[in-house]
């Protein structure tokens, strides 16, 4: 037993040593600077002194996050504003992205399908490309002058400069019907706040220059996540889809009771990595205006980096920083919630193709 003991914490020992490393650039780079922005969220800091030694540096507490979820001002109503404009992102570019990639996964994964690695290539490449360089692509195309309009033009509709309109698509298109006036939607409505936003601002809908950001995410995530299910895809046991195509399952049976519940996990994964990636947009955000127009872009993330480098308020852009962090773990953790509860019986067909597969094995 003692021998075994010291076997056992020498093995220990050397874990630990060969672990160290990684550790200590872990403990360098993440865990540390996490810490020391935590600290500046509590500090009115304008960047220019050592915010660990006092000077210029003065600590607030919790003023930073009250100016942003509690008290009345400007700071709170472009914190509200940067959350509704990621909250309908979000609810738009995640299931589209998500969506666009499963279905390029599951055409390129046909064996029948000629030119199949031809067309992953294809699909994949916008996923390479430089996000700042189609962000500019995608600004030429919308503008007044761009090429959007000029085919509009040519079938005799006349477009406007979609990304200088700072309207909210649910009051354009209500106005259009004739339900609403798109200037003034609800008095009622206008009457009730949320964060210091008008209720009327949370329900306008994006504008169509988010609409533009949502369209680009998905053109150049999509190939990304087609990767990710296609491997998915692959390790599906060719039995199991023949099983439940004796059974007579169709096409749409097949991908909701076969193959999207053998592949949850990559589901949860890209989900995941889509919810993450939605909430942190940042680049696009800087190349096709900065939050423009009248704030219709704006995001969390720019808000952060705008408070801190821009208006020299890096307790405030941390404080930005955190909130963001906060929101995004308490989603991720309901999606996971979500995605791990199962419904009655929704893995029958499953079963049975594996039952008929092992018999069809031992026959």
């Amino acid at each position: 037993m003692r021998r075994r003991a010291t076997v056992h914490d020498r093995e220990r020992l050397w874990g630990w040593l060969f672990v160290s490393p990684m550790a200590v650039v872990l403990g360098l780079f993440l865990a540390l600077p996490v810490f020391m922005a935590i600290w500046v969220s509590l500090l009115d800091w304008n960047g220019q002194s050592n915010p660990f030694t006092g000077g210029e540096a003065d600590f607030v507490g919790l003023d930073n996050y009250r100016a942003l979820l509690t008290q009345d001002g400007l700071d709170r109503t472009l914190f509200a504003t940067s959350l509704r404009n990621n909250a309908y992102y979000v609810l738009l570019a995640v299931p589209l992205a998500t969506s666009a990639g499963l279905l390029l996964a599951l055409v390129v994964n046909q064996r029948v399908l000629k030119g199949r690695g031809l067309a992953r290539t294809t699909f994949y490449f916008p996923s390479v490309t430089s996000s700042i360089a189609v962000a500019t692509v995608f600004l030429f195309l919308f503008q007044g002058s761009g090429a959007v309009n000029n085919l509009l033009s040519w079938v005799g509709v006349e477009g406007p400069n979609w990304l200088n309109d700072p309207r909210g698509v649910t009051w354009v298109l209500l106005g259009g019907l004739g339900l609403v006036d798109p200037d003034n939607p609800s008095a009622s409505l206008a009457a009730h706040d949320f964060l210091g936003l008008p209720l009327t601002e949370w329900l306008a809908g994006p504008s169509v220059a988010l609409l533009t950001l949502v369209l680009m995410a998905t053109w150049t995530t999509s190939g990304t996540f087609m990767l990710i299910f296609l491997a998915a895809l692959q390790n599906i046991p060719r039995e199991l889809e023949e099983a439940a195509a004796l059974d007579g399952v169709g096409r749409r049976r097949m991908l909701w009771h076969v193959i999207l519940p053998s592949i949850r996990p990559v589901v949860f994964l890209v989900l995941t990595l889509a919810l993450i990636g939605s909430w942190q947009v940042f680049d696009m955000v800087y190349v096709m205006g900065q939050g423009s127009p009248a704030n219709t872009t704006l995001t969390p993330a720019f808000l952060s980096y705008s408070s801190a480098f821009d208006s020299a308020d890096f307790g405030q852009g941390a404080a930005v920083a955190f909130l963001l962090f906060a929101i995004i773990l308490t989603l991720v953790l309901l999606q996971r919630r979500l995605l791990r509860e199962r419904g009655p019986g929704r893995d029958r067909l499953r079963d049975r193709g594996r039952r008929g597969t092992s018999q069809r094995s031992r026959a």
